[in-house]
């Protein structure tokens, strides 16, 4: 890592869309799929709506993979962030975030981060390098689609 390498990448757009329901998009892992940016994310079974701290949900990858997410911040409408990690294994330090800010009863104000500031994998680097604020505002465009449909 160089010194002024960042580590901490976010993008955030309004959706005209209440905050409950772009809220409930990502909450629900099985609704996540339908609007990655990164064409990352495969499936999630039914049933694994996040609603605390300490949760766990599994996402199987386009690349037949499955992690368990680990869900490290949480309020409900407000804010989600989890830690993806190989399953049974301790997460290796990279943590998806998204913070929901409602502007009015039919707006919201979507901040997503990604932060490897802790990764310690090696083997994953040049895939944190390669999450960029772009590939974010993509899944954030592709949320709003969805949304304001």
């Amino acid at each position: 890592m160089t010194d002024n390498e960042q580590r901490l990448i976010s993008a955030s757009r309004d959706i005209a869309a209440g905050a409950d329901l772009v809220f409930e998009l990502i909450a629900d892992p099985a609704q996540q799929p339908r609007w990655d940016g990164n064409d990352n994310l495969a499936e999630a079974s039914a049933g694994q709506r996040v609603r605390g701290v300490g949760d766990v949900f599994a996402m199987t990858l386009t690349n037949s993979a499955v992690r368990e997410n680990h869900v490290v911040e949480f309020e409900e409408g407000r804010r989600i962030a989890w830690l993806p990690a190989e399953p049974g294994a301790e997460p290796p330090g990279h943590l998806w975030r998204w913070d929901l800010e409602p502007l009015s009863d039919t707006r919201v104000r979507v901040t997503h981060s990604y932060d490897w500031s802790n990764l310690t994998d090696e083997k994953r680097l040049i895939r944190a390098r390669a999450t960029t604020a772009d590939k974010l505002r993509s899944s954030i465009d592709r949320l709003a689609a969805v949304a304001e449909q």
